[in-house]
C-alpha cells in the first residue's frame, strides 16, 4: 500500500523542508476540518513535524516531539487521525473508509518517529483501489489494467502453457475434422450432378463418389474419437495439476487469509472449479478450431458458390450475434452468483458435519436441517432460474441463426427451375448452410460454458494470484537453534488499524522458561504465533540468536520448535501416524519413549489395536484428556529447540496434570519455553512471568517478584485462590 504519494508542486513549495527534514510519509487527505469531501488535501510527515494540508495552504501543523501517543481511530464510514499533543487529544486528520488501513500505518509511523527512532514504516497491504485507472483492484498486487496481465487470454495462455506439446497435436486433429467436413459436400455435389442427375450416370463414378463419402465419414469419426480422447487426457491433467498448485498454494498463504475463507468455499476452488476447466477443455476446446476453420471456409465457399444466396443465409446472423453479446454479461452474473450460492451450501454442510457433536448436544438438528434447506431452496432457485433463462434464450438463439435456411431453399430452389444452378450445387448451397447454422449454433451455446470457465479460472486465480506468507528470502539462513530469543519493539494487529500487541520488548535467554499470563484477549496467543512464524510482526523485529526471524529458512525454522495447543487436532488415520506426524522418520521405541513421557502409552496400549487405533476425524474417539496427551507426545518425538506450550494441561484431570507436569518439566529443561495458562499455579517454576494488558507488556519478573508488586499478576492469583476457596 502506497504511503508516499508525489505530492503537487505548489504543496512541494509550501512545506519547503529544510535539509535536516526528511519527508517519510504523504498520504490523501478526504475530508477537510468542516466535514466536507475534498480532493485537495494531504496529511504529511516528516522526521520532525506532521502536517495537514488543504488547497494549498497548512491547515494543522504539529511537532512530533511533542506526540505522546499518535492512532487511527475507526469512525462510521471512515477514521480519524488522534495525538495526544502536549498532553491533550487532538484531531489531526479525518478521511474516509478507503485510506483506513493506510492511516493505520500513518499512526504507527508517527509513533516511531516520536520516540526517537527513525525506522520507515511499510505497508505490507496491497491497494484495493489503482492509484491510476481508479479500478478495483482484485486482490492482487499489481492492477490487472494497468500492468495488462489480467484478462481471460492472458490467463488461458497462461493456463495452456505448460502443455503447448499436447495442445498443437489437438490443433491439427480439429484442423483435419475440419477439411474433412469441408470436403464431404464437395463430393456430394457430384454424386447429384455427374451421376444422379444424368440418365447414363456411370456407376463406377457413383461408386467412386460413395467411397470417397465412406472414407471421410470414417475419418471423421476416427479424427472426433482421437481429439476427444487427447482433450478429455488435456482437461484431466490440467485439473489434476491445478488442484496440486491450488493446494500448495493454499498451504503457503497466511492464516489470515485462510481464516478470511470458508472451509467450503476454499474446497469448491479445489475440486469444483478444476472440474469446470476440465468439462471446457474437454467438450469445448476440443472443437474450438474445428468450428472456427468451418465456419470461416464454409463462408468463403458459399460466397463463391453464389454471393447472393450467402447474404440471404447471412441476414439473420448478426441479430443472433447481438442478442448474444448482449446478454453475455447478465449470463456471467448469473453463473457468477450460482457459483456463490453453491459455496454457501457446501460450506454449511462441511461446518454442521464437523460440529455434529455440538449440534445433537444442543439439540439444533432441527434448525441447522431449516438453514441447510433454506440454503439449499436458494441454490435450487438460482440455478432453475438459470436453466429456465437458458432454455427459453437458446432455442430464440437457434431459430434466429438457421431462419435463413427457409429463404436457401425458396430463392435457390426457383434458380434450380430457371437452370441457374445445378442440383448438386443447391444439395452442396444447403449442407453448406446447414453447416454454417450448426457452428453458429455451438457458437451461441459456448458462452454458457465460457462463463463458467471464466468464472471458475477467477476464483482459482484468486487464491493463486496471493503473495505467499513470509516467502523466505534469498539465501535464507538454516540456523540450528541454541534458543536465545528477542523481540525489540515488536507491533502486530490482525487488522492493521486495530493492533493486539503494541512495542514489545523481550529478551529470553536461552533454556529459560517464560510464563505469560493477562486476560482473555490480552495477545497471549498472538505473542506466541508471531514466535511460531505463522504472522509476520508488522513493525519491529524478532530475533532468534541474534537472526532476524525473517531471514531464516521457515521450514528448517519450524523443525526445531515444538507445539502443544489449547486447541488440540488430530488427524484422521491411527494414533501411531498422528504421533509420528512431527518426525515421519521416527522409529517405533522413539514413539513409545515419547508416549511415556506424555503419560499416553498406558492408555494406548489398553486399546484393542494399540498404537494402530484408528482415531477418526479429529481424534473424536478419545477423550479431550487423551487427544491433548497424544499431542505433547507428538511435541516430545521432535525434541524441539523452543517449546511452546498454550495451556497444555487444560483437559486433564488433577492425576494427569501431575503426571504431565511432571513430563514437561523434563521436557523443558534446557529448552527455551513460552508457556500459557488461566491457571496460574502451574505457571510458579517459570524463570520469569510475562503479564500483558493493554497490548503490552505491563510487568515482568519471577512470582515472587510479581506478588511482592502486588499489581495486575498480584490481583489475577488472589482471584483465583478465591474462587479455589468458594468452590
Amino acid at each position: 500500500m502506497i504511503l508516499k504519494f508525489d505530492l503537487p508542486k505548489q504543496v512541494e513549495d509550501l512545506l519547503s523542508l529544510s535539509a535536516d527534514e526528511k519527508l517519510y510519509y504523504s498520504v490523501p487527505c478526504d475530508i477537510d476540518e468542516a466535514g466536507k469531501w475534498t480532493d485537495n488535501g494531504y496529511t504529511v510527515v516528516t522526521s520532525k513535524n506532521a502536517y495537514v494540508i488543504f488547497d494549498g495552504k497548512i491547515a494543522t501543523q504539529v511537532a512530533l516531539s511533542d506526540c505522546e501517543k499518535t492512532k487511527s481511530e475507526v469512525t462510521v464510514g471512515g477514521g480519524m487521525l488522534v495525538t495526544k499533543y502536549k498532553g491533550e487529544q487532538m484531531i489531526l486528520a479525518s478521511y474516509s473508509a478507503k485510506h483506513r488501513v493506510r492511516y493505520s500505518y500513518i499512526a504507527r509511523g508517527i509513533n516511531i518517529l516520536s520516540s526517537g527512532r527513525d525506522e520507515e514504516v511499510i505497508s505490507k497491504e496491497y491497494e484495493t483501489i489503482c492509484p491510476k485507472c481508479h479500478r478495483a483492484i482484485p486482490g492482487t498486487k499489481d492492477c490487472p489494467h494497468c500492468t495488462k496481465k489480467g484478462g481471460f487470454f492472458h490467463d488461458f495462455k497462461k493456463l495452456l502453457k505448460p502443455y503447448v506439446k499436447s495442445v498443437i497435436g489437438i490443433t491439427l486433429l480439429m484442423i483435419s475434422a475440419g477439411v474433412v467436413t469441408l470436403l464431404n459436400p464437395e463430393i456430394q455435389k457430384h454424386l447429384v450432378d455427374d451421376v444422379l442427375s444424368k440418365p447414363d450416370g456411370s456407376l463406377s463414378t457413383a461408386l467412386m463418389c460413395l467411397l470417397g463419402m465412406f472414407l471421410l465419414g470414417a475419418g471423421i469419426v476416427v479424427i472426433n474419437v482421437l481429439k476427444s480422447y487427447f482433450c478429455t487426457l488435456l482437461g484431466a491433467r490440467i485439473a489434476k495439476d491445478l488442484r496440486k498448485s491450488l493446494f500448495e498454494k493454499i498451504q503457503s498463504l497466511s492464516l489470515q487469509f485462510i481464516n478470511d475463507r470458508r472451509p467450503g468455499e476454499l474446497m469448491n476452488r479445489v475440486v469444483n472449479d478444476t472440474s469446470s476447466i476440465r468439462e471446457f477443455m474437454q467438450n469445448t476446446f476440443c472443437n474450438l478450431f474445428t468450428v472456427a476453420i468451418i465456419f470461416a471456409w464454409d463462408v468463403i465457399f458459399m460466397l463463391l458458390l453464389n454471393w447472393k444466396l450467402a447474404l440471404l443465409s447471412f441476414i439473420s446472423v448478426p441479430f443472433g450475434v447481438w442478442m448474444t453479446m448482449a446478454f453475455r454479461q447478465s449470463i456471467h452474473r448469473r453463473f457468477h452468483l450460482q457459483g456463490k450460492k453453491d459455496d454457501d451450501v457446501s460450506s454449511n454442510l462441511q461446518d454442521v458435519i464437523s460440529g455434529m457433536r455440538v449440534v445433537k448436544t444442543y439439540g439444533k438438528e432441527q434448525k441447522e436441517k431449516d438453514k441447510f434447506n433454506r440454503l439449499a431452496d436458494e441454490f435450487s432457485r438460482i440455478q432453475f432460474r438459470n436453466e429456465r433463462f437458458w432454455a427459453v434464450f437458446n432455442p430464440m438463439i437457434k431459430f434466429l441463426m438457421s431462419a435463413g435456411i427457409f429463404l436457401i431453399v425458396l430463392f435457390g430452389g426457383m434458380q434450380v427451375l430457371n437452370e441457374t444452378m445445378t442440383k448438386g450445387e443447391l444439395l452442396q448451397f444447403i449442407t453448406y448452410t446447414t453447416l454454417l447454422y450448426q457452428y453458429l449454433d455451438w457458437m451461441t451455446s459456448m458462452p454458457r460454458e465460457l462463463t463458467r470457465m471464466v468464472a471458475s479460472m477467477e476464483r482459482i486465480n484468486d487464491v493463486m494470484d496471493q503473495e505467499p506468507f513470509t516467502p523466505d528470502v534469498e539465501n535464507a539462513v538454516k540456523h540450528d537453534i541454541e534458543g536465545e530469543i528477542e523481540f525489540r519493539h515488536a507491533t502486530f494487529g490482525y487488522k492493521s488499524y486495530q493492533p493486539v500487541l503494541e512495542d514489545i520488548n523481550l529478551k529470553v535467554k536461552k533454556g529459560e522458561m517464560i510464563g505469560i499470563v493477562g486476560h482473555s484477549g490480552s495477545g497471549k496467543s498472538t505473542l506466541i504465533n508471531l514466535l511460531m512464524r505463522l504472522y509476520e510482526i508488522d513493525d519491529g523485529e524478532l530475533f532468534i540468536d541474534g537472526i532476524p526471524l525473517k531471514d531464516m529458512n521457515s521450514e528448517h525454522y519450524h523443525q526445531q520448535i515444538g507445539v502443544v495447543l489449547q486447541e488440540t487436532f488430530l488427524f484422521t488415520g491411527t494414533i501411531l501416524s498422528n504421533i509420528r506426524f512431527a518426525k515421519p522418520e521416527a522409529t517405533y521405541e522413539e514413539v513409545i519413549r515419547a508416549a511415556k513421557l506424555a503419560n499416553a502409552h498406558e492408555f494406548i496400549s489398553k486399546m484393542p489395536d494399540g498404537y494402530n487405533t484408528y482415531v477418526g476425524e479429529k481424534g473424536f474417539t478419545l477423550s479431550g484428556g487423551e487427544r491433548q496427551r497424544i499431542a505433547i507426545a507428538r511435541a516430545i518425538l521432535k525434541e524441539p529447540r523452543i517449546l511452546i506450550l498454550d495451556e497444555a494441561t487444560a483437559s486433564l484431570d488433577t492425576e494427569s496434570e501431575f503426571l504431565i507436569q511432571q513430563a514437561l518439566d523434563n521436557l523443558t529443561n534446557g529448552r527455551t519455553t513460552f508457556a500459557i495458562a488461566h491457571r496460574l499455579s502451574t505457571l510458579q517454576n517459570a524463570d520469569r512471568l510475562l503479564v500483558i494488558d493493554g497490548h503490552s507488556i505491563a510487568e515482568i519478573g519471577s512470582h515472587d517478584e510479581l506478588i511482592a508488586q502486588k499489581g495486575i499478576y498480584y490481583n489475577l492469583v488472589k482471584a483465583q485462590l478465591e474462587m479455589q476457596g468458594e468452590s
